[in-house]
């Protein structure tokens, strides 16, 4: 086998057209492009979250207006909630990366983030810029500036709270900042090693009405972005329906819309618009000296342009491409001297692409590399070069004569170099060091605005063209054949030699009684050496270490190890899985996160697990629990020995639900499980009858029926956000305060993001309040747990947050939690 040596870092997430590497050559797209060559503007779009965007405007910007957009999510919306599996935190933020970029893909922006950590809901910008660390954020917010270039800056909330989220107040804070700090030399200027200073026209607000909320006017500026384009045949709120549905961590399936559709802005800084977003902005070649010739062959070559033989265009672009690379704006060079080659392999049909012959590898070992080259027509490339870097190359001259060959494939597998080239792991640049609650750790500044590591594997092919050196990147993929479903590409995944999972999260420990803990390790290349659980002091593990020997590559096995606390204090510690191969220590785990709507995601996490002693006493052992939108109590029930069934619909229709202890409905149950309207009234009986039934927060809207518990309650869009609020008891006798477990204030220490969300009140006289918290200056909740007697059993309805407290390893959820499934007798 034939393979080269990658001299650049490989990467974690390699964002993917699904069915092919090559930008799209359909006519539609080469008519956009064309129309797109004469544009020179640019407009940047600045708010908080993925789908904070208004991706009707970003739709119409990049498809009609053909301005280069961009979109700046401050956050990965790591903090918010799942409606299509159980990631939390960084892993949810990884995923909904992936969303926006999908989005992109289909409205034509960019996308961009800042540092930012999306840690939860906030109630005002001084909390969130306290947290974020509102330097860092806005040094991002001007590096991105000072790269895009943007000639209009659009925010999606205002400095004055209407976005009613401290994170969107705070996105308006930094655009404004931002906008003036952009063209400051005095500020950041350090980054001006790598690019000048940048004043945009105007930063405008783009107004909105949100339910009840209305921020436009009739005297605001506003357009019309709801008209149709003819060339892609939809209008832009048809093309923004497809863009959102793509955030489906969020539940955002969205109608398709046409017809009108009026958008509202307010002037922030800089001048107002009078006839045009881009009123006083010069967005034709004329901004640039020179252009001016270049947009006259430009439209020569739109005039002329063949549908039936877009590759009679070829020559032509090719010559505009050399005029472009003659101009001395070095942004608009860069930017257009990639439009006209995009654009030039598109009407020449000219395809080629690079993929790895395996789908994994460990640092350090070579990749084995296939490159295909074709086109369907007869263009003037006497030569052309196939390289990883400048060092290793494969040069083809004179190959086919002095042209390609129309309809031949061309095949081959690169292979100059040699030895080993150490690279970097497949971990995304923002999750390599532990980072603070706001905020993530970079190895330089210049990381910022990156939606991906940019250090991803590539191949260069350069064409010769009619004299000119045309040069190409593309990403290595993975290409395989699913029978189901064709041909798919997936990213080449680097991993440590041999990646430890330790199988649970977190070991609950109530007694000094040893815990079994297996760790699953997997090989990524031909590996000796041992393992070993590291623990500090209060712990014995044993055996030490395990050795293993000459594992093959893919070989995946368990080792067991046993657990045992030697103190009786509560205290919980961290637990490390520590691999030695090679000489060298790895302590990895590794993480696959696949869903149909975007590309499989890899990550390798620290193996690590927490070891939790708690005072814990558990009562009944038979749990039902009905599935929301995807939470990971289930697990965290079965590890303090609860035994715990995933109801179906049948199960709960057809069978003797008295045979459970207690039953627990998920996160979100209400919203998303329309078959709960139909499964209600057993689950009442089932109460009534002596059932224990517990069910966890879910949102005010939708809901599939108002009335959850056997008597009303509203939910409303009420929460404490701050972690460490203090919780006062309004019924410490209450048996779930009580019973197996004394609660006390100790068991609200450590809590994680916050306290709750979505409280409920009009809360019937039946119900017992059981807690009262409330956020700084904020009155009194006592929305977060109620509970009454319903027949002969017992309901709780709570907006504690449980979902992400358990899974943290908690112990005062842990002890509260397990109350309210245990009903005394």
């Amino acid at each position: 086998m034939k393979r080269i040596i990658l001299l650049a870092a490989i990467s974690l997430i390699v964002s993917r057209a699904f069915s092919q590497t090559a930008p799209p050559a359909d006519l539609v797209t080469i008519q956009q492009s064309l129309n797109k060559l004469n544009v020179l503007g640019s407009v940047l779009y600045v708010a908080a979250h993925p789908d904070d965007e208004n991706t009707r405007l970003l739709a119409y910007l990049a498809q009609e207006k053909h301005y280069r957009t961009g979109y700046l999510s401050l956050t990965r919306g790591d903090g918010g909630q799942n409606l299509i599996g159980n990631e939390q935190g960084e892993l949810l933020g990884l995923i909904r990366t992936q969303e926006l970029l999908a989005a992109r893909r289909v409205d034509g922006a960019e996308q961009f983030f800042s540092r930012a950590n999306d840690f939860g809901f906030s109630k005002g910008p001084d909390e969130t810029l306290k947290i974020w660390d509102h330097e860092k954020v806005l040094g991002d917010a001007v590096w991105v500036i000072r790269k895009f270039r943007p000639d209009v800056i659009i925010c999606r909330f205002p400095t004055t709270g209407e976005g009613g989220h401290g994170h969107h107040t705070s996105s308006a804070i930094i655009a404004q900042e931002a906008f003036a700090a952009a063209a400051d030399p005095k500020r950041f200027p350090e980054q001006l090693k790598y690019v000048q200073t940048w004043q945009a026209k105007r930063l405008l607000w783009n107004t909105f009405s949100f339910g009840s909320t209305n921020t436009t006017a009739a005297n605001q500026f506003k357009i019309d972005i709801g008209v149709y384009n003819s060339t892609i045949g939809k209008g832009y709120g048809e093309v923004a329906a497809d863009s959102r549905s793509n955030h489906k961590t969020q539940g955002f399936g969205t109608a398709k819309q046409r017809g009108r559709a009026l958008e509202y802005f307010k002037t922030i800084l800089g001048d107002a618009p009078k006839d045009s977003l881009m009123y006083g902005v010069n967005t034709t070649w004329t901004r640039v000296t020179g252009g001016e010739p270049i947009a006259e062959q430009i439209n020569y070559i739109k005039k002329n342009f063949d549908r039936e033989n877009p590759q009679n265009s070829v020559p032509a672009l090719i010559d505009v491409l050399a005029r472009v690379g003659a101009i001395k704006d070095t942004y608009w060079r860069t930017q257009k001297s990639r439009e006209l080659k995009d654009l030039i392999a598109a009407c020449g049909g000219l395809w080629f692409e690079s993929y790895a012959m395996e789908p994994t590898y460990a640092v350090g070992d070579s990749i084995g590399i296939i490159s295909q080259l074709y086109t369907p027509y007869l263009l003037p490339i006497p030569q052309f070069e196939v390289r990883s870097t400048p060092k290793y190359s494969n040069i083809y001259e004179d190959r086919l004569g002095h042209a390609f060959k129309p309809g031949e494939l061309l095949r081959d597998t690169l292979n100059k170099g040699a030895g080993k080239i150490e690279a970097k792991l497949t971990q995304p640049y923002w999750l390599v060091s532990p980072h603070s609650l706001g905020t993530y750790t970079l190895a330089n500044d210049t990381l910022a605005g990156n939606p991906e590591n940019p250090d991803y594997p590539r191949i260069w092919f350069s064409y010769n063209m009619g004299g000119k050196k045309v040069t190409y990147e593309r990403k290595i993929m993975y290409k395989y054949v699913d029978p189901a479903k064709g041909e798919i590409y997936a990213p080449v995944v680097v991993a440590p030699p041999v990646t430890a999972n330790i199988l649970s999260k977190d070991y609950i420990f109530s007694t000094q009684q040893p815990q079994t803990v297996q760790v699953k390790l997997q090989s990524f290349t031909n590996a000796t050496g041992s393992i070993g659980l590291q623990a500090p002091s209060g712990w014995k593990v044993s055996p030490e270490k395990i050795t293993f020997a000459n594992k093959a590559k893919g070989t995946e096995w368990v080792e067991t190890f046993t657990v045992v606390p030697t103190s009786t204090k509560p205290h919980t510690d961290i637990l490390k899985a520590v691999v030695t191969t090679g000489g060298k220590e790895w302590s990895m785990g590794i993480q696959r996160i696949t869903y149909e709507h975007i590309p499989a995601i890899t990550l390798f996490p620290p193996a690590e697990a927490k070891l939790i002693n708690i005072d814990l006493k558990t009562a009944g052992k038979k749990v039902g629990y009905i599935a929301g939108a995807g939470d990971m109590v289930p697990e965290a029930l079965t590890q303090v020995g609860y035994e715990v069934h995933q109801l179906t619909e049948s199960d709960i229709m057809n069978t003797d639900l008295s045979s459970y202890d207690a039953i627990v409905v998920g996160v979100r149950a209400y919203n998303v499980n329309r078959r709960l309207v139909v499964e209600q009234p057993k689950l009442m009986e089932y109460v009534n009858n002596g059932g224990n039934m517990v069910v966890q927060y879910n949102v005010y809207q939708p809901l599939v029926l108002n009335k959850i518990g056997p008597y009303p309650f509203k939910i409303v869009n009420e929460r404490v956000t701050d972690e460490n609020a203090k919780v006062t008891f309004l019924e410490p006798q209450s048996p779930v305060l009580n019973y197996p477990n004394k609660i006390t204030d100790a068991d609200f220490d450590g809590w994680i993001q916050e306290r709750g969300l979505y409280f409920v009140n009009n809360i019937d006289n039946q119900y017992h309040k059981i807690l009262s918290m409330a956020d700084p200056g904020e009155k009194q909740n006592p929305g977060s747990l109620i509970v009454c007697d319903y027949g002969k059993g017992r309901f709780a309805y709570t907006s504690l947050d449980f979902f992400r407290e358990l899974p943290a390893g908690v112990a005062g959820a842990y002890r509260l939690f397990v109350n309210l499934l245990s009903r005394p007798k």
